[in-house]
């Protein structure tokens, strides 16, 4: 009995040092962002496409005051912000025009890339309008592109975000699942959507792979999106919209407050 008791001792002592190393890591960012300011970079995930609430001065950018970058500034007052994330935006974009606002004295870096990379916009709409199987041959095609090729597009930015920003603490932001699968819904099919879900994870992989390679943190959202997926009843993402077609597969801007903010805050 008391060895059983002096057991859960130092397993109740192990996770309290557990717990107050990863609290003492999350506040890291926020710290090193209040003297040194906070870049947000990336694609149409950290711009807020979907959220609404568009910054006029951002153009077809489309960077939104509900995105989750923009609340994280809001919240935590960091010395400087710069929002340089842009619908769109591929690997080369953000080495081409996001990354000026970087320097030795930043702070705290966000960034979620490599979804166009692989052509993911084109994957939703071969998917939606065409058949199980000519689906299925296009997320191949995207699968070994993400396999083979995004790596060293991924680890080209990454190498220049640290050139850059040499005392930055680094979050590379994921994507979330797309689909609750097993449910009645209409569109997709379940074939479809498992395959959508399956691209979706090697894609969480292989980035989370090269952030850790990099040194940087990485940001998975499928937890704080598992029952708010797209056929869940409670989406945090749009389905596909045909009235306005840029906004489909986005988090709305409950997806950016309670989707991807939280686990920036944690990251950060």
């Amino acid at each position: 009995m008391r060895r059983s008791r002096v057991a859960v001792l130092v397993s109740s002592l192990l996770l309290a040092v557990g717990a107050a190393l990863t609290g003492a890591a999350s506040a890291q960012g926020a710290q090193l962002a209040a003297t040194g300011g906070y870049v947000a970079l990336g694609d149409s995930y950290s711009s807020g496409v979907g959220a609404g609430s568009y910054i006029s001065s951002s153009g077809d950018c489309k960077r939104s005051t509900k995105a989750f970058p923009y609340l994280w500034n809001a919240a935590h007052a960091p010395a400087s912000f710069s929002f340089t994330a842009c619908s769109g935006a591929r690997t080369g974009d953000v080495l081409a025009g996001q990354l000026g606002p970087l320097d030795s004295s930043t702070g705290l870096v966000s960034i979620s890339v490599g979804g166009n990379d692989a052509g993911f916009a084109d994957v939703m709409t071969t998917c939606v309008t065409s058949s199980d199987s000519t689906c299925l041959s296009r997320i191949n095609t995207a699968r070994s592109y993400v396999s083979s090729t995004l790596p060293g597009q991924l680890d080209s930015v990454y190498s220049a975000i640290r050139s850059k920003a040499p005392a930055a603490r680094v979050v590379v932001i994921g994507y979330p699942r797309f689909y609750q699968l097993g449910t009645t819904c209409l569109g997709l099919s379940e074939t479809k959507r498992t395959a959508i879900n399956n691209a979706s994870d090697l894609l969480n992989s292989v980035t989370a792979q090269r952030a850790a390679a990099h040194g940087f943190v990485f940001g998975d959202v499928r937890t704080t999106f598992t029952g708010h997926e797209i056929c869940s009843g409670s989406s945090w993402l749009h389905s596909v919209n045909w009235l306005n077609i840029g906004e489909s597969y986005h988090p709305t801007a409950s997806g950016q407050s309670g989707g991807y903010l939280p686990v920036l805050n944690n990251a950060a």
